[in-house]
């Protein structure tokens, strides 16, 4: 069973520090996950010279080839109720899910059934709608997961914590 190490951010500098030293340790795009409004500014995940439009994506998220469009499923999603907010790697599929089924709570419900307990999923549910980044990552070992932990600590992400993840329903993420 793999495990998620995730955190929360409150700037995007550091969020785009965080996924650019995991992609140049090695970490794959689809085990890492961003969640955060559409509202916040995202000119700093901008790297690189080669441009990724992504469809639905706001303007500046691709511009320059930015970073997020490394990773897995980057998009923007209506929550009902809730906003409007992008996200990248597996939380995509586990919101598109919560979105498509009109599941009560949206974010929170989402964080649930990565297998973040339910307590932590409604407090960094706020904490997302008032501007800060969610990010995690997926790792079946044990060493990768202490080194997360350590990449997330060095760039001041808060709230770091780990969860055994909840398995994929049949039909879904693939």
């Amino acid at each position: 069973m793999s495990t998620s190490v995730y955190a929360l951010l409150t700037n995007t500098p550091d969020a785009h520090r965080i996924v650019e030293e995991l992609r140049q340790r090695g970490y794959r795009s689809d085990d890492i996950s961003l969640l955060f409004s559409a509202k916040q500014t995202t000119r700093d995940f901008a790297y690189g010279t080669h441009t990724r439009a992504i469809d639905g994506v706001p303007t500046g998220l691709a511009a320059g080839g930015g970073s997020l469009g490394w990773l897995m499923g980057i998009g923007r999603l209506a929550i009902p109720g809730v906003g409007l907010f992008v996200a990248a790697g597996p939380i995509m599929v586990a919101l598109s899910g919560a979105v498509l089924g009109s599941a009560a709570g949206g974010i929170a419900s989402a964080l649930i059934g990565m297998g973040i307990p339910d307590d932590e999923a409604q407090r960094f549910a706020g904490r997302i709608r008032a501007g800060n980044i969610l990010i995690s990552v997926s790792s079946d070992e044990g060493p990768e997961i202490a080194e997360i932990a350590d990449v997330f600590s060095a760039w001041g992400a808060t709230e770091i914590a780990t969860a055994h993840e909840a398995p994929v329903p049949a039909g879904q993420g693939t």
